[in-house]
């Protein structure tokens, strides 16, 4: 970072605390809203966020259009198929950024007898790359790149920390994080300018921004905005913490949301659907 930046960097307060919302509770399937839906203006690129905790059959396979799922690791093993051909597991820490573009069909769940814990968000797509061809990219724990501090391990699954920059493409610019932090240390995640941003805490607690808010397992801390200058914000564990902080740059484009399928028209949401009911995303591989 130039030191030009570096003087006019914006210290980041949090804005706004929340803990996450249950939505559904069933033997096969427990699910929190960390983002709710239909905040599409105040969360600008991301759609939703959930933290779900599976167990095989809690989804089938199913469609999506104009948008991109990150499904992060929490623990357990999740098998993911799709109809591009795309399929494997991802485990602790992994990460699968999937671009659904035109439209795709696929099926995220659990091993027989065991368990899927994940975050999984939903970035907007611009309205120039709605209709990209569908695209796949798997990040897993132990190639991506990481920044190391005294008592700090912060991972970059997209975007950049401190000079150290992930190779995970992006249609609208993401900066994703996981930070791990010993107790009683601190370090400072650092955002271009004009980024809408959160911290998710998953586990310990801390101190968040620049005006000091205490936040503990499953806390949502959302940012104050920073539009014209850099930014960064500060991350201090008062017990052994682990979360992810994840900003974005806004789209400032119109939403329109039904389903699977988010598009910028109500127009454009039929067209998905009748699209996908004349099998225009393509057939379920049957074995």
């Amino acid at each position: 970072m130039k030191d030009t930046e570096r003087k006019n960097m914006i210290k980041r307060e949090i804005q706004n605390k929340w803990s996450v919302i249950p939505q559904r509770d069933t033997s096969i399937h427990k699910q929190y809203l960390v983002l709710p839906a239909e905040k599409w203006e105040e969360f600008d690129p991301f759609l939703v966020m959930a933290e779900d905790n599976m167990k095989k059959g809690a989804f089938d396979h199913h469609p999506h259009r104009g948008i991109e799922t990150v499904s992060y690791m929490i623990d357990g093993v999740l098998r993911h198929k799709d109809n591009q051909g795309n399929e494997g597991e991802l485990r602790k820490g992994d990460v699968q950024w999937m671009t659904a573009g035109k439209g795709i069909l696929h099926i995220e769940e659990a091993l027989e007898d065991g368990f899927a814990h994940l975050l999984q968000l939903w970035v907007n797509l611009p309205a120039e790359h709605k209709m990209v061809e569908p695209r796949y990219q798997e990040i897993f724990h132990a190639d991506a790149p990481v920044r190391k501090e005294n008592g700090a391990e912060i991972k970059v699954i997209s975007g950049s920390s401190g000079g150290v920059t992930s190779q995970t493409k992006n249609y609208a610019p993401v900066t994703m994080v996981e930070v791990v932090l010993q107790e009683s240390h601190s370090i400072v995640q650092d955002f271009h300018a004009d980024f809408n941003g959160f911290i998710y805490v998953i586990d310990g607690a801390g101190i968040f921004g620049a005006n000091k808010v205490a936040g503990k397992k499953n806390d949502v801390l959302w940012l104050t905005p920073s539009v014209e200058n850099p930014s960064e914000v500060k991350l201090h564990a008062t017990e052994p913490l682990l979360c992810v902080v994840i900003a974005g740059k806004p789209l400032r484009e119109p939403v329109a949301a039904k389903g699977p399928f988010v598009m910028n028209t109500e127009e454009q949401i039929k067209q998905a659907f009748k699209d996908f009911r004349e099998g225009k995303f393509g057939e379920w591989p049957q074995n």
